[in-house]
């Protein structure tokens, strides 16, 4: 006995080449092809679900996080599903670090107008989250399509427009659509409920900051992972925690801002309190699943953690992390060459990490391009954009650190927390001290 699964109808066009595929872009009407009949065996259809995967707009296994919107529609957001239910939780909680990544906030950001105000439209009940799934939205507000205008018939050089025409054959023109920065609101709105969950299970801290714009390097030895706080990171617009530094990063950004030009940067991040056994051998190491998140934002073109390719210039005595007992009777580092990680799992020592992001691909200067029926132009870029994206990069690089950690921190308790530990090896990955659950009354 046998079930079958029949698809819906493909459409062809009426006038094929030779070689029987079909000529894109064709005016003539389509005929309905006959509908093919998939049969799988009865058993197989029974005892396993067939399943279709959304193409590249969610993250996660046990804290799925799947954004929507673009960049000149009616608005971005996201939507939540597998957040615990009880936590504690308002527009507030995310509000703080979409203000630190809205645009127009500074003159070295795009001066796009928007306050990107959230809403949480399902999910919470009386303040706390409930367990199903949290709609997070926030409206556009200042868009301007006409600015694009020139972009609908050319290429911008290094951007996504003709990877996206190749990909779909067809685009949402206006501030690039999905490939805009803007999708990552949703990120960034996710992430600040992941951040609230680590922080009040397990006394997690994620904090990121600009440690390099173009040729301006600011020394890891200027910075103390252990003291650093949020406020010294604040405290200026280019969100470098060095006040000197800081003022010759703003100044590299205002020399090109002025030309119409662009510069990339380097954002470094770091996790305190990460607690030990996240991560699994041997696709879904920590590392891995680090990368491959901070990868997915826009403009990204490199990842270190620890040494990184700095750790290929030394030799194994050199690089290796000694282990020592403290004075609480742990197996830590005396240093932390690995950044927190060794063979994919956390080790309970900070976490570190360097992601590299390219100068903005859209500037103002005439550049050389094509159109998209194959002609040569000359194009000027117009619209608002950033001269170099670091600085609001850089919730948005802890949004997504923190996505990966909390659904890490699940798969840790699902798979080895069940039952009780071996205190000789193991540690509790709930934090001593920490904040209970809302109680609900009866």
């Amino acid at each position: 006995m046998a079930s079958s699964l029949t698809t819906k109808p493909f459409l062809r066009p009426e006038h094929s080449s030779a070689d029987g595929s079909a000529r894109l872009g064709s005016l003539h009407s389509p005929r309905i092809l006959p509908s093919p009949t998939l049969h799988l065996p009865a058993r197989r259809s029974q005892s396993k679900r067939l399943e279709i995967h959304a193409s590249g707009s969610t993250y996660g296994t046990y804290f799925r996080v799947t954004t929507f919107g673009e960049s000149h529609g009616g608005g971005v957001g996201c939507v939540i599903d597998g957040c615990p239910p009880r936590l504690p939780l308002s527009e507030g909680d995310m509000q703080v670090d979409l203000d630190r990544r809205r645009p127009g906030q500074s003159r070295i950001t795009t001066p796009r107008k928007e306050t990107d105000t959230c809403k949480i439209a399902s999910g919470i009940a009386d303040g706390l989250t409930t367990g199903s799934p949290i709609k997070v939205e926030v409206p556009n507000t200042d868009q301007r399509g006409n600015d694009y205008s020139e972009m609908s018939l050319a290429y911008r050089p290094s951007h996504a427009d003709a990877t996206y025409d190749f990909k779909y054959g067809v685009r949402s023109v206006q501030g690039g659509g999905r490939s805009s920065a803007r999708e990552t609101i949703g990120r960034v709105a996710a992430g600040a409920v992941a951040k609230k969950i680590l922080k009040q299970y397990a006394g997690t801290e994620i904090i990121a900051y600009v440690s390099q714009v173009h040729n301006v390097v600011l020394p890891e030895n200027l910075v103390d992972n252990e003291t650093l706080n949020l406020d010294q990171i604040e405290d200026n617009i280019v969100r470098c925690p060095n006040p000197e530094y800081a003022e010759k990063m703003i100044a590299a950004i205002d020399a090109v801002r002025v030309k119409g030009d662009s510069v990339g940067g380097v954002v470094t991040c770091i996790v305190r309190n990460a607690p030990r056994g996240l991560g699994s051998p041997v696709f879904d190491k920590l590392e891995a699943e680090l990368a491959k998140a901070a990868m997915s934002l826009p403009a990204t073109k490199g990842f270190e953690f620890g040494s990184g390719f700095a750790g290929t210039f030394m030799t194994g005595s050199e690089h290796n992390d000694e282990f020592y007992i403290d004075e609480h009777g742990r197996i830590r580092t005396r240093s932390n060459r690995s950044g927190g990680i060794q063979g994919g799992i956390s080790n309970g020592e900070i976490i570190s990490m360097r992601i590299g992001f390219k100068p903005t691909s859209t500037i103002t200067r005439k550049q050389n391009t094509v159109t998209r029926d194959k002609h040569d132009t000359e194009l000027i870029a117009r619209g608002r954009h950033d001269p170099c994206v670091v600085p609001r990069a850089v919730p948005m690089v802890e949004a997504m650190v923190a996505l990966v950690l909390v659904d890490q921190l699940m798969a840790q308790y699902a798979q080895c927390m069940l039952f009780p530990i071996n205190p000789a090896l193991q540690e509790p990955i709930k934090a001593p001290n920490n904040e209970e659950p809302a109680q609900i009354p009866l």
